[in-house]
């Protein structure tokens, strides 16, 4: 008996672990997807550096200030949505690559496939944006001198939980429709794009649409970013959007969750979970 209770930690411990390496499998098998189809990361990113320079060029002439504006929106759209592409294209990859199959019988929890697309999307994401910040920096005079580092990268970790779960909720799409479902995930991207604010103050928009803003976690990310790095404000003054950021991935993250769930039950029942849509 004695051993028996013993034996019961070691084997959550293993399943932990196994789950552990299970979602970092996932990870390293993102980067050697990023490595086969290595031309394609490599035009795309050149557009996003040339799209993120086109930006922050408008804003040439008027100022460092509107410039930095720009530029932040650039990086912060281009970070956040590498999160919301990652993590919502998961299933549409599997099927390109014919291993949707495999990967939904393997014996892992389905949080652990999750949180392994979105601990690659993190890591991706970060790799991305250094990379068109460097680029960024190259051609133009950044001002940073009144910026506050620390709470712009706080900022940027409590939103990115929030934008991963959107992620998740965009994931059933494909789940849904293998044809049109990933048409979809853009829609859903090109709207958050639309009422965020991200390349001008959401106060510009019709009136109408103005109270959309308040539910994108996107608007509250770009507003404390550019206090942040615009106005130098510290925590204290950026606790609001941060709760509010907060409030965002703590709905977004368990909802996403069971609706890709309900969405894998329904593929499984139609057919649709197979390799060919």
């Amino acid at each position: 008996m004695k051993g028996a209770t013993q034996l019961l930690p070691l084997n959550r411990r293993g399943r932990w672990r196994q789950e552990i390496l299970a979602g970092w499998g996932l990870v390293e098998r993102n980067f050697s997807l990023l490595r086969r189809y290595l031309s394609w990361e490599v035009v795309d990113l050149f557009y996003n550096v040339v799209n993120a320079l086109t930006i922050a060029f408008i804003g040439v002439g008027q100022g460092p200030q509107v410039v930095l504006y720009l530029v932040i929106g650039a990086l912060l759209w281009g970070f956040l949505s590498v999160l919301f592409n990652e993590v919502a294209q998961s299933v549409q990859w599997e099927r390109w690559e014919g291993t949707i199959e495999y990967t939904f019988m393997a014996p892992i929890h389905r949080l652990t496939y999750l949180l392994g697309a979105s601990w690659w999307a993190v890591l991706y994401g970060l790799l991305r944006t250094t990379v068109v910040l460097l680029a960024l920096v190259s051609f133009l005079d950044l001002q940073l001198e009144a910026a506050n580092l620390l709470s712009a990268l706080l900022v940027l970790c409590v939103s990115s939980f929030s934008f991963i779960g959107l992620g998740l909720i965009a994931a059933v799409l494909p789940l849904m429709s293998p044809e049109k479902g990933s048409q979809a995930a853009h829609i859903v991207q090109g709207f958050i794009l639309l009422i965020s604010g991200v390349y001008y103050d959401v106060s510009v928009l019709p009136r109408w649409l103005q109270p959309l803003s308040a539910l994108s976690p996107a608007t509250y990310t770009l507003r404390a970013e550019r206090a942040a790095l615009l106005q130098g404000a510290g925590l204290a003054e950026l606790l609001p959007d941060l709760l509010r950021l907060a409030g965002f991935a703590f709905f977004f993250i368990p909802v996403g969750y069971l609706i890709f769930r309900a969405g894998e039950m329904y593929a499984l029942r139609t057919g649709k979970l197979k390799r060919n849509g």
